[in-house]
């Protein structure tokens, strides 16, 4: 399979995932397609994919989070504009057997008023509009419960996990929830200093950048929780 999550691919059709297949010659009989889910894309398409390769007798798939989000940033709402960048991130995954799922957590609640980026419907440009206090309120309270319900279901503690990787949005939210858990220096990671919010691409992006500096060793246990417009949240443990 792949599955590309993107809220700002270059057509609604072909989707980005069938350009990819095309321009890296993957088998023209497995499912290319896009999932939209903002910010917590890369977390619903990786829990996707390992549902379609629990059913399927191939066992890779190409996962990608990317977005150009400079398309759809309104420039001259200074509330929004110095948040967002653009970025890319792809991971290659294997299903094998006796391995432990991701133990993903997934959930949405609709309201297309706190972060909305308008489509075709609208008439006009497609810019992103944002009710910065609101989503922080809504991410300050669904990260810890998300992540509580993580580690509940995996039967790990706090102490069991060697990195927190969140969806990079904002610095306040990660330092909160690191601030209300009482959690040792460096283990909730960051980097939205250089890059911004790249929504469907931070995490991959962040995972990238542990593995590239070593910090990320094999048996390592990561949880990752994305959550953004839709509104849309999710929480997954990585065993590395």
């Amino acid at each position: 399979a792949c599955v590309v999550a993107t809220v700002t691919a270059d057509n609604l059709v072909p989707s980005a995932a069938c350009t990819l297949q095309r321009e890296l010659g993957l088998p023209g009989d497995i499912p290319c397609f896009d999932l939209s889910a903002a910010c917590t894309g890369f977390l619903f398409a990786l829990h996707t994919v390992e549902c379609l390769l629990n059913a399927s007798s191939r066992k890779f798939a190409l996962v990608v989070g990317a977005e150009t989000l400079s398309r759809v940033t309104n420039w001259d709402d200074r509330g929004t504009c110095i948040l967002f960048g653009d970025g890319a991130g792809a991971a290659v995954v294997e299903c094998r057997k006796g391995w432990p799922s991701i133990s993903a957590e997934l959930g949405c609640h609709g309201d297309d008023q706190l972060l909305r980026l308008p489509g075709v419907e609208s008439g006009g440009r497609s810019l992103i509009s944002m009710e910065g206090t609101r989503v922080f309120k809504f991410a300050v309270e669904a990260v810890p419960w998300c992540m509580d319900r993580v580690l509940e279901r995996t039967g790990y503690a706090l102490e069991d996990i060697d990195f927190f990787v969140f969806h990079q949005a904002n610095a306040r939210i990660i330092d909160f929830v690191a601030k209300r858990l009482g959690a040792r220096e460096g283990l909730f990671f960051k980097n939205m200093d250089r890059y911004g919010n790249t929504s469907a691409a931070s995490i991959p992006i962040a995972l990238d950048e542990l593995t590239e500096t070593g910090a990320l060793r094999p048996g390592m246990r990561i949880v990752t929780v994305g959550f953004g417009g839709g509104l849309t949240w999710a929480g997954a443990l990585l065993r590395w």
